[in-house]
């Protein structure tokens, strides 16, 4: 299925249930958005459908209880990938994959050159202006705006291995004391000489042995 008839079996379900407007105001709204003209009247445009915005939770007032979305998050990013690979991101409602602002700025641009096939879509019963019903709140995600939402607002990028949180502690303690290994070879040198002046000869037993036990 292409990305512009799943958006157009979308926008036909949703408008299923209410009656399409009459040809004539149809005819009359597409003539004066194709030539527009300033003695165009509020009469000659298409009545706004009001839908339940099928993108988020629904509360019943009856029983103070929320219904599901009628899409799931899956189904609606699918819908967004397609709308946005056919340009039609301004037929499809506000949600939690999508904007308002996304949408409006979608909705203002402005593709010149419109051919014959563009100008018959636009004018489609599916392509009716609705005014969607419900209050999408919008989470504010930090390090959207820059594409790092991981991280941001953090103190550091990662809690990494110990053996990583620990190196540079460890590399100035190397670092100590390498700057006197020379020394501390010759005291360990001179310690088995003192100990030991004939390695060859059997080692001399201390008076107050132990067992090494």
């Amino acid at each position: 299925m292409s990305a512009l008839q799943a958006v157009k079996r979308f926008r036909i379900r949703e408008l299923g249930a209410i009656a399409p407007p009459s040809p004539a105001l149809v005819n009359s709204a597409s003539k004066t958005k194709l030539y527009p003209s300033s003695a165009s009247s509020s009469r000659n445009k298409v009545p706004v459908a009001s839908i339940e915005n099928p993108f988020i939770p629904k509360l019943n007032p009856k029983t103070g209880r929320w219904a599901p979305p009628k899409y799931s998050l899956r189904q609606q990013a699918l819908l967004v990938k397609k709308a946005r690979e056919s340009g039609t991101l301004a037929l499809l409602p506000p949600g939690p994959k999508i904007s308002v602002s996304e949408i409006a700025a979608s909705g203002q641009a402005v593709v010149p050159g419109p051919e014959k096939s563009q100008a018959k879509s636009a004018v489609a019963p599916w392509t009716r202006p609705v005014e969607w019903i419900g209050e999408v709140k919008e989470k504010k995600v930090i390090g959207a705006e820059v594409g790092n939402r991981l991280y941001a607002g953090k103190k550091r990028m990662f809690k990494g291995h110990k053996w990583q949180r620990i190196a540079e502690k460890r590399e100035k303690q190397r670092a100590l004391l390498m700057r006197s290994m020379p020394k501390r070879i010759k005291e360990f040198k001179q310690y088995y000489k003192r100990r030991r002046p004939h390695p060859l000869k059997p080692p001399r037993t201390a008076k107050n042995a132990k067992l090494p036990f």
